[in-house]
């Protein structure tokens, strides 16, 4: 069984545009911008173009068309575009993995990066870092699909929830996805705080001191891949990771988020 180290040293990593590494160096920089993210953004030409046709989707129900990046991040926020930028970039970064279902991988990322957004208010934690951290998680086992697609096929044996998902990983490989992508994501130089969350996403319990981002994308995971997705999936959330992040079911249930409204780049 390769260790995590070993799977690493004959993994194809994939290859993030220069627009994609400068918009991670501003995610490391507390004075970055509107006017930096804009600029940066604007030399990607298609990146612009898929950034203000989804400024302009139902999706964000804005009263006004978004003409321009500038507006755009009047209009949604430095941080939102930036994180829509790195999703989409990230997204076309990676191939078609055999065995996976495209379309069905991003829409799980996308709708983790959504419940992980509001999921815990307060305690200093950046709402878009924690969306980020959640349309990332999964991005270890493209990785997986492509250095032992042999193991892909028992991975993703059906029902394949976040959870199932992950003992299997760890049972056939000895790690899983999470930690994968926090592997990636350290190599990509994203802040530390996001490899954190991501290593220990998982299994945040087993970790001390609790991480409060692990926590966040752990259950935004499990609602994710809920086979009946709604309020009443909160009841069969772990109470303990709950407990840690100070919420309550009931103040969850109170403000869950309808996936309708998230944001899907599946068409870009």
């Amino acid at each position: 069984m390769p260790t995590l180290t070993a799977f690493f040293e004959t993994a194809k990593l994939p290859v993030m545009t220069e627009v994609a590494h400068s918009l991670v160096r501003t995610l490391n920089d507390p004075d970055a911008t509107g006017a930096q993210v804009a600029a940066i953004i604007s030399k990607d030409p298609a990146l612009t173009a898929n950034l203000l046709r989804m400024a302009n989707s139902a999706q964000f129900g804005l009263s006004r068309q978004v003409l321009s990046l500038d507006h755009a991040i009047t209009l949604l926020g430095m941080s939102r575009i930036r994180a829509l930028a790195l999703s989409t970039s990230i997204s076309t970064a990676f191939p078609t993995v055999p065995g996976l279902d495209r379309s069905a991988f991003w829409k799980f990322s996308m709708t983790c990066a959504g419940y992980a957004q509001p999921a815990r208010p307060g305690a200093g934690l950046d709402p878009q870092q924690a969306w980020l951290a959640g349309m990332m998680l999964r991005l270890g086992e493209l990785l997986i699909g492509q250095r032992v697609p042999e193991r892909l096929a028992e991975i993703e044996v059906q029902p394949n929830q976040a959870a199932v998902r992950w003992e299997r990983e760890q049972r056939l490989l000895g790690f899983d996805e999470c930690q994968v992508t926090a592997v990636l994501a350290r190599h990509w130089n994203f802040p530390d705080a996001i490899v954190t969350g991501l290593q220990s996403a998982s299994d945040p319990m087993a970790v001390q001191p609790f991480d409060t981002l692990a926590g966040v994308v752990h259950l935004a995971a499990l609602l994710a891949d809920h086979p009946q997705p709604g309020p009443e999936a909160v009841s069969d959330l772990p109470l303990p990771v709950i407990t840690l992040l100070e919420l309550s079911r009931h103040w969850m249930v109170g403000r869950f988020p309808h996936p309708q409204t998230f944001v899907d780049v599946t068409s870009l």
